[in-house]
Formats: C-alpha cells, structure tokens, sequence
C-alpha cells in the first residue's frame, strides 16, 4: 500500500467540499480506502454550518453521512426530504429524542452500523449529549447501540 501522509495532511486541512469530494470519488476508483474514509470523515466534519461540539452539529454530520452513502449507493443526489422537513418543525433534539425512542431502528442507523461508523448514530449523539435528554431517552439510545452490537464506552465523548 502506498504511503499517503501527504495526502492524508491535504485532507485533514482541507476546507474544500468540492476537492474532499474528488478525493472521494478518485480514491473510491483507485480503491484507496484510507483516502476514500480520510475525505468522507472531513467532508461530513465541515458541511455542517452549526459550531463544532454541538448538539447541531453532530446530528447534521449524520444527516450529510447518510445522504453521502445514500447517493453513492443510489448513483444519484439523494436528500433526506422527511428528516429535514421534520428537523424544521421540531428540531434536532425532537427530532433525536424520537429516533432513540423509537420501537424499531431507522434504516440510516443500521446502514451507519453496517458500515462500522456507530458514533454517527443518531443514539451515539444522544449519549454524547446526554445532559441534553432524559434519563429515559440515553437509556433507550443506549440499549439500542448494545443491541447492535456496539460497545458504548468505546464511544467518543464530546470533545473528543
């Protein structure tokens, strides 16, 4: 495997959606995994307008998350309609709090899981920001992720 520091470098500085997206897109071709997850992580990390560390904005990584895999998997622009629909008439923590309440899991929960990216579940950000929840709410986000097999303490904690 090639040595890609340099690249891994532009891209862990890179402020650029439509170059991170390139780098994608060339590295999904050239089957360069590190490079394809490396700008994937970075792309997700800038999209979201709302300040780094919050609540906000770690729901709207998992939204632009789930709308990246969706497009790749579709071959075309796919946006969560409903999700974003219903972020605007009752936020992101409703919108959190009904997802880790919920009496089955969402399909962008199982595809996140597939995928082996459980900290960008919707229920791995009610834990992160469990000040933010009832007790209820964290203890249902939790169950969920051990269910499918995550360990939760292995987790990110905000500010990580």
């Amino acid at each position: 495997m090639p040595d890609h520091a340099k690249i891994l470098a532009l891209i862990a500085a890179s402020e650029d959606v439509n170059k991170l997206r390139t780098w994608i897109a060339n590295a999904r071709k050239e089957k360069q995994q590190d490079i394809e997850e490396a700008a994937f992580r970075r792309l997700i990390e800038i999209l979201p307008k709302e300040a780094p560390g919050t609540v906000e904005h770690d729901f709207w990584r998992t939204i632009h998350a789930f709308e990246h895999m969706l497009t790749v998997e579709r071959g075309k622009t796919t946006r969560l309609a409903r999700t974003r629909q219903k972020v605007a008439r009752v936020g992101e923590i409703d919108t959190l709090r009904d997802w880790a309440m919920g009496t089955k899991s969402t399909d962008g929960f199982t595809m996140i899981i597939e995928r082996n990216m459980p900290e960008l579940t919707g229920e791995a950000i009610v834990l992160r920001h469990g000040d933010l929840f009832d007790a209820t709410v964290v203890s249902a986000a939790k169950k969920r992720l051990e269910e499918a097999g995550v360990d939760v303490s292995r987790l990110p904690r905000r500010g990580d």
